[in-house]
């Protein structure tokens, strides 16, 4: 992919954005203020000889990326900002600053398109580009409904184990920058793309939204069980714990016919709707037989029968799965020598594969001020004194 990326990004939403962009080959280059930078490199612990700025929280989404620093409060930052877009040039323009700063920063469609007529823009915020509320992950995750579909019955809403919100805008983002990038080798015209946390979230919200304000069904928080399938459940073994999933009443009599499940194959359990109907009693019988079984033996037996089974893994069983080692992402610190690794991409992308699956480190605040700011003409002694007057 050779395209260029500049992306005034921090937090998650937009950084994952642009990780994806990288691991098809896009250039990508973060704008940090040089005063501040990216509030994300102070979180988590000092892991790099105990270096500010390259927290553990800030690594895994700014793999093979360059960091510049620029001061958009400025006049000079914001006129710096045009050359980069211009000379680079610029293929994609992303950010996930408040929208009452599109203005005042410089970096608004209206403005970097005069610049560039072809560019592709995306801006990502909490609500929209009309609202300017702020928003942050376990927020959206609490007013989308997702936090009323997680947890327990009886027990309190929960937030998802992981920042979903933040990262299925991102996806939502890069499959509307695909969709801009066809558009733009079919016309030569450019896009201005506003993603909503708030709507994104809100997308994967079809079916109870439908239920519940169409059909007035009422759709709560289920723990671990399923609301239109059973037995469908974590179910604990003698060393662990799986999660067995029956779709269909076939593979339910498959199950049944197991040595000692026999006694499970009772009418009123032969259709799905029967146990849904006596779920809590069902799930009670089916833990009685997986806690005599190890958990091997468990994924062996279900396995065996075509039932869908998975082991509840701890985060050092999934890098160890032989789906997953062979394709992890890795990058070594030039300056420590530290080496870490991160999940597997999506699909393995031919530039992946030329690279053995390897990227750059993440960048240090403005590492590649230099580099970038002598592509668009701008000399070492100018460089020098736009440092000394906070311009980079």
């Amino acid at each position: 992919m050779n395209l260029t990326v500049l992306s005034l990004e921090q937090a998650t939403t937009v950084p994952f954005l642009t990780y994806r962009l990288v691991q098809d080959g896009a250039r990508v280059i973060r704008v940090e203020d040089p005063r501040r930078g990216d509030p994300n490199r102070f979180v988590g612990s000092k892991a790099l000889d105990g270096e500010e700025g390259m927290r553990t929280y800030f690594l895994p989404n700014n793999l093979g990326k360059e960091a510049i620093t620029l001061n958009l409060g400025c006049e000079e930052g914001r006129a710096l900002l045009c050359e980069l877009i211009a000379r680079l040039p610029v293929d994609i323009f992303a950010c996930n600053q408040r929208p009452r700063s599109y203005a005042r920063l410089g970096i608004d469609y209206e403005t970097l398109r005069q610049v560039k007529p072809d560019l592709i823009w995306v801006g990502t915020t909490g609500f929209g580009p009309e609202s300017d509320e702020a928003a942050y992950d376990p927020i959206l995750q609490a007013r989308s409904g997702l936090m009323a579909l997680t947890g327990d019955p009886d027990g309190d809403p929960m937030i998802f184990g992981l920042p979903m919100v933040d990262l299925g805008a991102a996806e939502h983002a890069y499959g509307q920058v695909m969709k801009a990038l066809y558009r733009r080798a079919v016309t030569g015209e450019g896009t201005r793309i506003d993603i909503s946390m708030f709507r994104s979230a809100l997308a994967w919200m079809v079916t109870p939204i439908m239920l519940t304000h169409s059909f007035g069904e009422v759709i709560g928080r289920r723990g671990n069980t399923h609301q239109f399938f059973a037995p469908a459940s974590v179910y604990s073994t003698s060393d662990g714990f799986v999660y067995l999933a029956v779709g269909n009443d076939r593979q339910w009599e498959t199950l049944t016919r197991l040595p000692g499940w026999e006694h499970l194959a009772q009418e009123r359990y032969a259709r799905n709707a029967g146990r849904i109907a006596d779920v809590a009693a069902l799930n009670q019988a089916i833990a009685e037989l997986t806690q005599t079984m190890t958990t091997e033996q468990a994924l062996a037996t279900f396995r065996g029968a075509g039932v869908p089974v998975g082991k509840i893994n701890a985060i050092p069983d999934v890098v160890e799965d032989p789906y997953v080692r062979p394709h992890l992402i890795r990058a070594t610190d030039p300056r420590t020598g530290k080496e870490v690794c991160t999940a597997p991409p999506v699909v393995d992308t031919g530039f992946l594969r030329e690279r053995n699956n390897r990227l750059a480190f993440p960048p240090r605040q403005g590492e590649h001020n230099a580099r970038v700011y002598t592509e668009i003409g701008v000399g070492a002694a100018t460089l020098e004194e736009l440092v000394a007057r906070g311009v980079i």
